[in-house]
């Protein structure tokens, strides 16, 4: 059984693929990985430890951003 720090891991790991797999917008990972327990906070973890980046565009709604890995984002899913 997989203990709070490998699932959260697991979990992280998971978002950065989901990421990855075509353009993403906040909005879209907002609805998809939103969530009320303050022990799976992937979402707002990935943006602390500057895994992913929203890109701020003049004139273009929060929720149309895109959403993309940052280098090091890239570099721990490479390390799977």
């Amino acid at each position: 059984m997989l203990d709070a720090k490998a699932a959260a891991h697991a979990l992280t790991l998971q978002f950065l693929t989901w990421v990855e797999e075509r353009p993403r917008t906040y909005g879209e990972a907002m609805d998809r990985w939103r969530t009320s327990c303050p022990r799976l906070s992937i979402w707002e973890d990935a943006f602390v430890e500057r895994l992913v980046q929203l890109e701020n565009r003049a004139g273009t709604p929060r929720d149309a951003c895109p959403l993309t890995l940052t280098r090091r984002g890239r570099s721990l899913l490479g390390r799977r």
